[in-house]
């Protein structure tokens, strides 16, 4: 990730958050934020990086933003003197992307919007990142994003934190978006890196901070279980030159333990309360591959059970693709093959190239090599994110066969 690409993430939210708490107009304050990121982009690499970039970005979206209102409302001097003096007094709150993302889980916009707006506005995700986590074209994702906001702007809504009750009906929401964030961070879906260290952070970060807010929910914290146990991964999962490692093949030495320990204290003391969600499964399944010490020591018939489980409460493609995997590592390849068959043959998750990946790994299981090695390729086509590829496409390699490299070679290697 670019220098600039960091300084965005961490100091556009809050910068975003102080101009709509201040003048209530989140789609005006997000073209002022973006003016500001054009700005920097242009005038950092001539002038040098300023030494507060937070500030630089927040004094700049300002003047856009009165700039923009200036035009718009024809506002006396006196008034335009009174706006500018309050702006330079704007200082981002503690508490502001958490009452951003709130404001984007506004009970007035759909689901898929809520989700959507707040990827957008507080994961710095780009539209066409979010239409490829829900499988949809870009275009569709950017009118949804820009209903959004209108719908929004009509249902005058403030900028400000809701009461407790308010809040407890938009956590499931702001639980799927930071799920998301964190989804993206962990395995980005485009770019020449694998990871992102200052989204996961954020996520965990904004998860431990509405989980404050709202100890007793069990799945806020099988959330933060799930992430932290997920994250401490994170340094295992590239080799030196950033290409993919499988879990199978990672360093467990490399785990950041501290955070599994947590993780896994979470897990203990959430799991046997009551009812199991879905993040408390996949926070277990977790922490199953945590506690064993090597690959062939993980206990796949208790991951698969977990899956089984986790397919039940909440159906998708990736839990069928994820559940698969178990079941080919305690029954074998086939019955796994029969599970993923329906995915191949579904027009939406056949976009996917981790439905294909899948496939090809079963494929590779069962010995038959050469179908394996089209699926990966099928796979390698449809990546976006450059670590991912190079995994594939040195799976592809692995699958070739000699007759078919001779072939290749026949018309000059």
């Amino acid at each position: 990730m670019s220098q600039l690409e960091d300084v965005w993430r961490r100091c556009a939210p809050g910068a975003l958050a102080a101009l709509a708490r201040r003048y209530g107009d989140f789609d005006s304050a997000e073209d002022a934020v973006q003016e500001a990121l054009v700005a920097a982009s242009r005038q950092w690499p001539v002038d040098g990086q300023p030494d507060d970039p937070c500030a630089w970005i927040m004094r700049v979206a300002s003047r856009r933003f009165i700039d923009r209102w200036r035009a718009d409302r024809a506002r006396v001097r006196r008034e335009e003197q009174d706006a500018r003096r309050q702006t330079e007094q704007l200082v981002p709150d503690a508490d502001d992307t958490l009452t951003l993302m709130l404001l984007c889980c506004h009970p007035a916009l759909t689901r898929p919007s809520q989700v959507a707006l707040t990827l957008r506005a507080v994961g710095g995700l780009t539209t066409a990142q979010i239409a490829r986590g829900f499988l949809v074209p870009e275009a569709t994702m950017a009118q949804r994003i820009s209903r959004a906001k209108q719908r929004l702007r009509d249902a005058g809504t403030s900028f400000a934190l809701p009461t407790a009750v308010d809040m407890e009906g938009r956590v499931a929401t702001l639980a799927t978006v930071l799920y998301l964030i964190f989804t993206e961070a962990h395995t980005a879906t485009s770019g020449d890196d694998l990871t992102d260290a200052s989204l996961s952070a954020t996520s965990i970060r904004l998860v431990r901070e509405v989980q404050r807010r709202l100890p007793a929910d069990r799945e806020l914290a099988g959330l933060l279980a799930l992430m932290l146990l997920t994250d401490a991964r994170r340094a295992a999962r590239t080799d030196v030159d950033g290409s993919l490692v499988p879990l199978a093949r990672q360093d467990r030495s490399r785990w950041d333990r501290n955070q599994i320990a947590e993780g896994l204290t979470i897990v203990e003391r959430a799991l046997p309360t009551g009812p199991v969600g879905p993040y408390q499964l996949q926070a277990a399944i977790a922490a199953v591959h945590a506690e064993a010490v090597t690959a062939s020591e993980t206990d796949w018939p208790q991951i698969e059970v977990l899956y089984r489980m986790l397919s039940d409460l909440t159906p998708s493609s990736i839990v069928t693709l994820n559940h698969a995997v178990a079941v080919a590592n305690v029954f074998g390849p086939h019955p796994a093959l029969d599970m993923i068959r329906p995915l191949l043959h579904d027009e939406r998750a056949a976009r996917h190239h981790r439905v294909h990946a899948v496939h090809a790994h079963l494929l590779e299981m069962a010995h038959r090599t050469s179908e394996a090695n089209v699926a990966f390729r099928r796979a390698a086509r449809l990546a976006t994110s450059i670590p991912e590829q190079r995994y594939l496409n040195a799976r592809i390699v692995a699958t070739t066969s000699p007759s078919t490299l001779a072939t290749k070679c026949s018309s000059g290697c």
